[in-house]
């Protein structure tokens, strides 16, 4: 496998030597930004696997970038894993993190050797989506007028492309994949993140509630199950 390049935007000098030093380190290439702004021109005109983005940048937030990168430019650079590398750790910080598209919260200060095993998870998971099967590659999950082709990496709701990140793409292909089904929160992480992620359950309920707000009023096709966890109910169900 090719090294990971890893995109590091971080305004503190001493802080993205110090995140440099152990990415290199651990043998994954590296390129830094000290901007919002300077990090969408790399990300335009290098190929990038992953990028370390403080919050609290100069001019452009993190957030900011995060949403921007989401966006994407013709998919240029919209399913790059985000994994958010911040001082700021209240619950509300980390929410709005991942409400942006980050596909995870680290917080300073950190350690090197989770912050390299997290990288190294996120550009995994996204190396395994694109390397799936010819077979697994065409399919394609319709219900309603939601359309999902997982080969592609693309959703359709009534012929629309709807914008979403990795993780949204992955638990809603999980969920319409078997509709009725009932799956926890745990499996849920376990299906997105891995075996032995340590995400919590607050951080699901996020990506949810950021699934049900792109898709309008079909939203409610996303049901929560009391003390269990969530459920993709077609509308034909319910006739």
């Amino acid at each position: 496998m090719a090294k990971i390049n890893v995109l590091v935007v971080e305004d503190e000098a001493e802080i993205q030597q110090l995140v440099s030093y152990n990415l290199i380190k651990a043998g994954l290439n590296v390129t830094c930004a000290d901007s919002g702004e300077e990090a969408l021109e790399r990300l335009r005109s290098e190929k990038i696997d992953c990028v370390l983005l403080d919050l609290m940048l100069p001019g452009m937030s993190g957030i900011e970038v995060c949403s921007a990168m989401r966006r994407g430019e013709g998919n240029t650079y919209r399913s790059i894993p985000v994994i958010m590398l911040t001082a700021k750790g209240e619950e509300e910080d980390i929410v709005a993190g991942l409400e942006c598209g980050a596909d995870d919260y680290i917080t300073k200060p950190f350690s090197p050797k989770v912050l390299i095993a997290r990288v190294k998870a996120v550009v995994k998971r996204v190396v395994a989506d694109r390397n799936k099967s010819d077979e697994l590659r065409k399919t394609v999950i319709i219900v309603d007028g939601l359309e999902i082709d997982k080969g592609r990496h693309e959703v359709h709701l009534h012929g629309a492309e709807m914008l979403l990140t990795t993780t949204e793409f992955s638990i809603l292909s999980l969920l319409a994949e078997k509709t009725g089904w009932v799956f926890t929160r745990q499996q849920i992480i376990d299906y997105v993140r891995g075996y032995d992620f340590l995400i919590t359950p607050r951080a699901v309920d996020v990506q949810i509630f950021g699934l049900r707000k792109k898709l309008g009023e079909y939203g409610k096709m996303i049901e929560t199950v009391r003390g269990i966890g969530y459920r993709f109910r077609s509308t034909l169900d319910e006739a």
